[in-house]
Parts: structure tokens; sequence; C-alpha cells
């Protein structure tokens, strides 16, 4: 149940018929991929962007969806799903990695603002996944926090050593990247705050890959 200690502000005068507000996990991924698929054949309606919109939610945010994704400028959640200002929860690094700020951030839009749906969204080429991937075919390590981060990705690649044989290496980053998803996503899953939420049927957490050259999201099974 969300903390009442952080009271969530509903606008329902927002949600009109042409962009019905998502209450459940199932609603909220249907809008999700029904806003990528207007966005890959160019008939984005750019929603909830208006003076209006931005006013109403000084109030208060209801965000109906919590996308976990990459910091890559070229991976743009509000806009690859066609959506607007207050639909979205946002949580960007770089290779989409699930470290403590990314799982108190996701704990805020649950807990506090009942999100049903996150979804982790890794992406084609990815600069994490490829600086990984060097680091363990013997190049140099990566410096600084950037490689504590890379750190954190590894295991998805060593993971591919062991299933992708015989791989081209884009096709073995693609096989990394999935991986590296389906380990965030059960990254989010095992949260001990997150855990019941799941347990009860109050949140959904599934992972899904977007190509920078299509537009088009893929979910990842599981």
């Amino acid at each position: 149940m969300p903390d009442r200690r952080f009271p969530k502000v509903t606008l329902p005068h927002l949600f009109g018929s042409k962009y019905p507000h998502p209450h459940t996990a199932e609603e909220a991924l249907e809008r999700l991929l029904a806003g990528n698929a207007r966005f890959v054949e160019g008939r984005a309606l750019r929603p909830h962007g208006s003076a209006r919109r931005r006013e109403a939610l000084s109030a208060g945010q209801h965000p109906f969806a919590a996308v976990v994704a990459c910091a890559d400028s070229r991976e743009a959640p509000e806009l690859l799903f066609d959506c607007g200002l207050g639909d979205l929860f946002v949580v960007r690094t770089a290779g989409h990695v699930a470290g403590y700020t990314a799982l108190g951030s996701l704990e805020f839009g649950t807990l506090h603002l009942g999100i049903p749906l996150v979804l982790v969204l890794g992406h084609s080429r990815c600069g994490a996944v490829g600086a990984a991937i060097r680091v363990q075919e013997g190049g140099e390590p990566v410096p600084g926090q950037l490689g504590r981060l890379i750190e954190q990705i590894t295991p998805s690649v060593r993971q591919a050593r062991e299933q992708g044989h015989g791989l081209t290496p884009e096709a073995f980053a693609d096989l990394a990247t999935r991986l590296h998803v389906e380990r965030t996503v059960q990254t989010i899953r095992d949260n001990e705050l997150l855990a019941p939420l799941l347990g009860a049927g109050q949140l959904k957490v599934c992972g899904g890959l977007y190509d920078l050259a299509s537009g088009k999201v893929e979910l990842l099974g599981g």
C-alpha cells in the first residue's frame, strides 16, 4: 500500500477519455506499447505537454509507470513511449544499473506514488555494456565511479560468455545486454520493500529492449 506520509495527489480532471489514465500494470504496459507503436510509425500525439497540464502538476504527481533506462541520450522514455509531463517516473543510469540510488527511487515511486509497473529498458549498442565487454576481454580497467558501475554489468557479460559461443561481436553484445536487463529485473524484484508488492499482485516488474535504429521496444519474457 502507498505510504500515507507521502500523500498521492490525484488529478482526475487531467485524464480525459483521449488519454485514459492506467490503473493496473496491464493497462500501463498496454499504454506504453501503444505509445511506442505511434512513435515508430511517426504518429506521435505528444500528449500532456500543455501549460495547463504543467500548472496542474505543480500540485502533485500520479505517474502510471516507472521506467529504469540507460542514461544514453538516444533513449528518451517520454519520447519513445509518446508520453508527457507527469506520465512516467523515470530512473536513468549508464547501463540501467540498479544501484542503491536507483532502487531507492523505485521504492519511492512504488510505495509512495502507487506506481503499478516498473519496466527495465535496455537498448542496442549500449556503451556501458560495450565497456564491460572490453574490460572482460583484457582491456584497461575503467577508472572512477564509472568503473564501479561497469563492474555491476560484468556478471551479465560472463553469463553471455557461457551461453554465446560462436556469436558475432554485435550478437554477443546484444545477448549481454538482454541478460543484463533480465538481471536488473531480478535485482528489483528481490528488493526487500518491493517484493511484498509483487507477492500481493500490486506491482509488476518486466524488461524490454529498445532498438536505436527502428525505435521499437521488444518486451522480454519472464
